[in-house]
Protein backbone atom coordinates (compact mmCIF):
# COMPACT_ATOMS: atom_id res chain seq x y z
CA UNK A 1 0.00 0.00 0.00
CA UNK A 2 1.43 3.35 -1.06
CA UNK A 3 1.64 6.03 1.57
CA UNK A 4 1.96 9.75 0.89
CA UNK A 5 4.73 12.02 2.15
CA UNK A 6 4.72 15.78 1.67
CA UNK A 7 8.02 17.68 1.80
CA UNK A 8 7.63 21.39 2.52
CA UNK A 9 10.94 23.22 2.29
CA UNK A 10 12.28 26.73 2.05
CA UNK A 11 13.25 29.64 4.25
CA UNK A 12 16.86 30.48 5.05
CA UNK A 13 19.22 28.96 2.49
CA UNK A 14 21.97 28.57 5.08
CA UNK A 15 20.17 25.50 6.39
CA UNK A 16 20.27 23.95 2.90
CA UNK A 17 16.57 23.03 2.76
CA UNK A 18 16.77 21.55 -0.74
CA UNK A 19 19.99 19.59 -0.29
CA UNK A 20 19.05 18.18 3.13
CA UNK A 21 15.54 17.09 2.17
CA UNK A 22 16.80 15.63 -1.12
CA UNK A 23 18.97 13.32 0.99
CA UNK A 24 15.91 11.68 2.56
CA UNK A 25 13.50 11.55 -0.39
CA UNK A 26 14.98 8.32 -1.80
CA UNK A 27 14.73 6.77 1.67
CA UNK A 28 11.05 7.64 1.88
CA UNK A 29 10.42 6.30 -1.60
CA UNK A 30 12.22 3.07 -0.75
CA UNK A 31 9.91 2.71 2.23
CA UNK A 32 6.76 2.91 0.14
CA UNK A 33 5.98 6.63 0.12
CA UNK A 34 4.87 8.66 -2.85
CA UNK A 35 6.65 11.97 -2.27
CA UNK A 36 5.36 15.41 -3.23
CA UNK A 37 7.67 18.41 -2.82
CA UNK A 38 6.46 21.97 -2.25
CA UNK A 39 8.39 25.17 -1.71
CA UNK A 40 5.63 26.88 0.31
CA UNK A 41 3.25 26.06 3.18
CA UNK A 42 0.37 27.10 0.90
CA UNK A 43 -0.15 23.40 0.20
CA UNK A 44 -1.46 23.02 3.74
CA UNK A 45 -4.69 24.73 2.63
CA UNK A 46 -5.49 21.87 0.22
CA UNK A 47 -7.76 20.00 2.61
CA UNK A 48 -8.66 17.15 0.27
CA UNK A 49 -5.01 16.44 -0.48
CA UNK A 50 -3.89 16.87 3.15
CA UNK A 51 -6.38 14.19 4.14
CA UNK A 52 -4.27 11.73 2.13
CA UNK A 53 -0.90 12.73 3.61
CA UNK A 54 0.65 10.26 6.04
CA UNK A 55 3.80 12.27 6.75
CA UNK A 56 4.86 15.91 6.45
CA UNK A 57 8.62 16.51 6.34
CA UNK A 58 9.06 20.22 6.88
CA UNK A 59 12.32 22.19 6.60
CA UNK A 60 11.31 25.85 6.38
CA UNK A 61 13.48 28.02 8.60
CA UNK A 62 12.53 31.56 9.70
CA UNK A 63 9.60 31.75 7.33
CA UNK A 64 5.98 32.81 7.82
CA UNK A 65 2.74 30.88 7.67
CA UNK A 66 -0.70 32.30 6.99
CA UNK A 67 -3.54 31.51 9.37
CA UNK A 68 -5.30 29.30 6.81
CA UNK A 69 -2.06 27.45 6.07
CA UNK A 70 -1.42 26.69 9.72
CA UNK A 71 -5.04 25.67 10.23
CA UNK A 72 -4.66 23.13 7.44
CA UNK A 73 -1.44 21.72 8.89
CA UNK A 74 -2.87 21.55 12.39
CA UNK A 75 -6.05 19.85 11.16
CA UNK A 76 -3.99 17.22 9.35
CA UNK A 77 -1.83 16.49 12.39
CA UNK A 78 -4.82 16.32 14.73
CA UNK A 79 -6.36 13.79 12.35
CA UNK A 80 -3.27 11.58 12.26
CA UNK A 81 -0.76 12.98 9.78
CA UNK A 82 2.79 12.67 11.11
CA UNK A 83 5.06 15.71 11.18
CA UNK A 84 8.84 15.59 11.34
CA UNK A 85 11.92 17.65 10.70
CA UNK A 86 15.19 18.89 12.06
CA UNK A 87 16.91 21.99 13.37
CA UNK A 88 15.50 25.39 12.37
CA UNK A 89 13.41 23.82 9.63
CA UNK A 90 10.88 22.72 12.22
CA UNK A 91 11.90 24.33 15.54
CA UNK A 92 12.46 27.81 14.10
CA UNK A 93 9.99 27.78 11.23
CA UNK A 94 7.19 30.21 12.14
CA UNK A 95 8.22 32.35 15.09
CA UNK A 96 5.10 34.54 14.91
CA UNK A 97 2.60 31.68 15.28
CA UNK A 98 2.18 30.69 18.93
CA UNK A 99 -0.13 27.79 18.09
CA UNK A 100 2.51 26.32 15.80
CA UNK A 101 5.12 26.56 18.57
CA UNK A 102 2.67 24.92 20.97
CA UNK A 103 2.13 22.03 18.58
CA UNK A 104 5.86 21.46 17.92
CA UNK A 105 6.78 21.63 21.60
CA UNK A 106 10.13 23.38 21.26
CA UNK A 107 11.34 26.71 19.97
CA UNK A 108 14.91 27.63 19.06
CA UNK A 109 16.07 30.41 21.36
CA UNK A 110 19.85 30.54 20.99
CA UNK A 111 23.00 28.83 19.81
CA UNK A 112 26.18 29.64 21.67
CA UNK A 113 29.22 30.97 19.87
CA UNK A 114 32.97 30.91 19.98
CA UNK A 115 35.05 33.42 21.88
CA UNK A 116 34.13 36.80 20.32
CA UNK A 117 37.80 37.36 19.55
CA UNK A 118 37.76 34.27 17.29
CA UNK A 119 34.64 35.11 15.28
CA UNK A 120 34.90 35.95 11.58
CA UNK A 121 31.26 36.58 10.66
CA UNK A 122 30.75 33.11 9.16
CA UNK A 123 28.32 30.38 10.21
CA UNK A 124 31.25 28.58 11.81
CA UNK A 125 31.30 31.25 14.54
CA UNK A 126 28.52 29.16 16.12
CA UNK A 127 30.08 25.72 15.62
CA UNK A 128 31.08 24.25 18.97
CA UNK A 129 31.93 20.71 20.10
CA UNK A 130 29.15 19.22 22.21
CA UNK A 131 27.61 15.91 23.21
CA UNK A 132 24.10 14.63 22.58
CA UNK A 133 23.07 12.46 25.53
CA UNK A 134 20.47 9.73 25.00
CA UNK A 135 17.97 9.74 27.86
CA UNK A 136 16.90 6.63 29.74
CA UNK A 137 13.59 6.81 27.88
CA UNK A 138 15.49 7.19 24.61
CA UNK A 139 17.42 3.96 25.17
CA UNK A 140 14.16 2.01 24.70
CA UNK A 141 12.43 4.16 22.08
CA UNK A 142 12.44 2.80 18.51
CA UNK A 143 13.97 6.05 17.19
CA UNK A 144 17.08 5.98 19.40
CA UNK A 145 17.31 2.42 20.76
CA UNK A 146 20.82 1.03 20.40
CA UNK A 147 22.36 4.48 19.82
CA UNK A 148 24.96 5.75 22.27
CA UNK A 149 25.70 9.32 23.26
CA UNK A 150 27.45 11.07 20.38
CA UNK A 151 29.53 14.16 19.73
CA UNK A 152 29.02 16.89 17.15
CA UNK A 153 30.77 20.07 16.10
CA UNK A 154 27.90 22.24 14.95
CA UNK A 155 25.28 24.64 16.23
CA UNK A 156 24.11 23.58 19.67
CA UNK A 157 20.48 24.59 20.04
CA UNK A 158 19.16 26.06 23.27
CA UNK A 159 15.48 25.08 22.99
CA UNK A 160 12.55 26.46 24.96
CA UNK A 161 10.21 23.55 25.63
CA UNK A 162 7.67 22.03 28.01
CA UNK A 163 7.19 18.81 29.92
CA UNK A 164 4.70 17.35 27.44
CA UNK A 165 7.56 16.34 25.15
CA UNK A 166 8.87 12.79 25.25
CA UNK A 167 12.58 13.60 25.29
CA UNK A 168 14.85 11.03 23.64
CA UNK A 169 18.09 13.01 23.95
CA UNK A 170 19.39 16.16 25.59
CA UNK A 171 22.35 18.47 25.32
CA UNK A 172 23.88 20.73 27.95
CA UNK A 173 25.10 24.25 27.29
CA UNK A 174 28.38 24.96 29.02
CA UNK A 175 29.23 28.27 30.64
CA UNK A 176 31.95 30.34 29.01
CA UNK A 177 33.31 33.67 30.24
CA UNK A 178 31.47 35.59 27.50
CA UNK A 179 28.08 33.95 28.03
CA UNK A 180 25.14 35.64 29.77
CA UNK A 181 24.15 32.57 31.82
CA UNK A 182 26.10 31.43 34.86
CA UNK A 183 25.31 27.72 35.20
CA UNK A 184 24.99 24.85 32.70
CA UNK A 185 21.61 24.50 31.01
CA UNK A 186 20.20 21.24 29.64
CA UNK A 187 17.68 21.32 26.78
CA UNK A 188 15.99 18.69 24.61
CA UNK A 189 17.97 17.69 21.52
CA UNK A 190 15.62 15.02 20.12
CA UNK A 191 11.99 14.66 21.11
CA UNK A 192 8.60 13.36 20.10
CA UNK A 193 5.15 14.68 20.84
CA UNK A 194 1.65 13.30 20.39
CA UNK A 195 -0.74 15.96 19.06
CA UNK A 196 -4.28 14.75 18.63
CA UNK A 197 -3.97 11.61 16.53
CA UNK A 198 -0.69 12.75 14.97
CA UNK A 199 2.90 12.08 15.95
CA UNK A 200 5.60 14.76 15.88
CA UNK A 201 9.35 14.12 15.65
CA UNK A 202 12.02 16.80 16.07
CA UNK A 203 15.81 16.58 15.90
CA UNK A 204 17.58 19.78 16.94
CA UNK A 205 20.85 18.56 15.34
CA UNK A 206 20.71 19.10 11.59
CA UNK A 207 22.26 22.47 10.78
CA UNK A 208 23.54 21.56 7.33
CA UNK A 209 23.87 18.64 4.94
CA UNK A 210 27.08 17.34 6.50
CA UNK A 211 25.30 17.00 9.86
CA UNK A 212 22.13 15.22 8.68
CA UNK A 213 24.26 12.95 6.50
CA UNK A 214 26.50 11.93 9.40
CA UNK A 215 25.87 9.00 11.70
CA UNK A 216 24.01 8.57 13.93
CA UNK A 217 22.03 11.69 13.02
CA UNK A 218 20.95 10.25 9.68
CA UNK A 219 19.70 7.03 11.25
CA UNK A 220 17.82 8.95 13.94
CA UNK A 221 16.09 11.10 11.33
CA UNK A 222 15.20 8.11 9.15
CA UNK A 223 13.75 6.26 12.11
CA UNK A 224 11.99 9.39 13.32
CA UNK A 225 10.24 10.00 10.03
CA UNK A 226 9.02 6.41 9.83
CA UNK A 227 7.89 6.52 13.45
CA UNK A 228 5.95 9.75 12.94
CA UNK A 229 4.17 8.64 9.76
CA UNK A 230 0.59 7.51 10.01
Amino acid sequence: MTRHALVVRGGWDGHMPVETTDLFIPFLQANGFHVRVEESPAVYTEAEYMDTVDLVLQINTMNTIEDAEFAGLQRAVLNGTGLGGWHGGIADAYRDNADYLHMIGGQFAHHAGKDPAERTGEQSDNYLPYTVHITEYGTTHPITAGIDDFDLVSEQYWVLSDEYNDVLATTTQSVRPWDAWNRPVTAPAIWTRQWGEGRIFVSAPGHRLEIVASEPVRTIIERGLLWAAR
